[in-house]
């Protein structure tokens, strides 16, 4: 039966990250070798906040969110890629291809928006720190976290509601490994220009817009960290060179995919397999790795665990 938008569709032929059997098994190899490897420490650092009463101030209460968010986020992609690498046919229900696709813009804006959270709670605690705890308080910091997700779901909402309203009646091959606005909106049985400003609209300027308010919002503090004592303003500056490392793996990829018309570009796969796979497993562990209060709580769990 056809749906009420005309769509005749019912799957997708993914073609994948590359047609080469070899670079199939380089990739399949290095993603498998990096998921096994950073994934287990994504949940490390969940677990060591989760367990840790010194680890209870909101900047620790926001990594944990971004470690899961970026777990999570992962998730959608990495694992069916590499049962992909070992199949013939690489084939995605349309209802699965919009699922995968709502919840990839789902926990990718939540993130955006987290990013966002992140930055205004090293403001206050920089800029203003005699208000930070009265600012930062948990029923703030909780729904901060609430308006995120929320901002998540109402642009993820919007994206597939726009999608579903298109005809999809052949040809059905999509040229990712997974499912995303670009390459989906392509196969539609109609004129895409009117949804694909949206679409740049709803992602690509709401991307682009985060990205120079956080580059802005981290340039004022820097300049406010200049008047603070040698320590203070060397651990501020370790915190917001972190924070920025993150807001460029996060943004950049993110800005090249959807801030532009659709159109294909050599690199538009490889860029897409660091957006969903690479770059949000490495942010939370380069977040650590420049944290010495959870590098010294993980030493602690760890220690533990292996003494028992």
């Amino acid at each position: 039966m056809e749906r009420e938008n005309n769509t005749v569709v019912t799957e997708f032929i993914l073609l994948g990250l590359t047609q080469s059997q070899q670079a199939q098994l380089l990739v399949f190899v290095l993603v498998l070798v990096f998921y096994l490897i950073i994934l287990p420490g994504n949940f490390l650092i969940i677990l060591t906040i989760r367990s840790d009463p010194g680890l209870t101030a909101p900047l620790y209460f926001f990594l944990g969110n971004l470690a899961f968010l970026d777990a999570s986020y992962s998730f959608l992609v990495a694992p069916r890629m590499l049962v992909d690498f070992l199949s013939e046919k690489k084939i995605i229900s349309y209802r699965g291809c919009i699922t995968q696709l709502f919840f990839l813009h789902f926990l990718g804006a939540g993130e955006m928006f987290l990013l966002v959270v992140m930055a205004f709670d090293r403001y206050i605690a920089i800029c203003h720190p005699l208000h930070y705890s009265t600012v930062m308080n948990p029923r703030v910091c909780y729904a901060l976290l609430l308006a995120l997700w929320l901002g998540g779901f109402t642009h993820s909402i919007v994206q597939v509601a726009l999608i579903l309203h298109l005809p999809f009646c052949g040809p059905n091959k999509l040229d990712n490994f997974f499912c995303d606005v670009p390459q989906v909106i392509k196969l539609a049985c109609t004129d895409t220009f009117v949804v694909e400003l949206l679409m740049v609209s709803n992602s690509g300027l709401l991307t682009l817009l985060c990205f120079l308010g956080l580059l802005t919002s981290y340039a004022v503090i820097l300049c406010r960290v200049q008047g603070h004592s040698s320590e203070g303003k060397n651990k501020a500056l370790s915190t917001c060179t972190t924070h920025i490392i993150i807001v460029f793996l996060m943004f950049g990829p993110a800005i090249f995919i959807y801030t532009r018309p659709f159109r294909a570009f050599p690199a538009d796969k490889v860029v897409s397999l660091f957006h969903t796979v690479i770059f949000p497993l490495m942010n939370p562990v380069i977040y650590t790795l420049r944290n010495q209060e959870v590098k010294a709580s993980m030493k602690k769990l760890l220690n533990r665990h292996m003494a028992c």
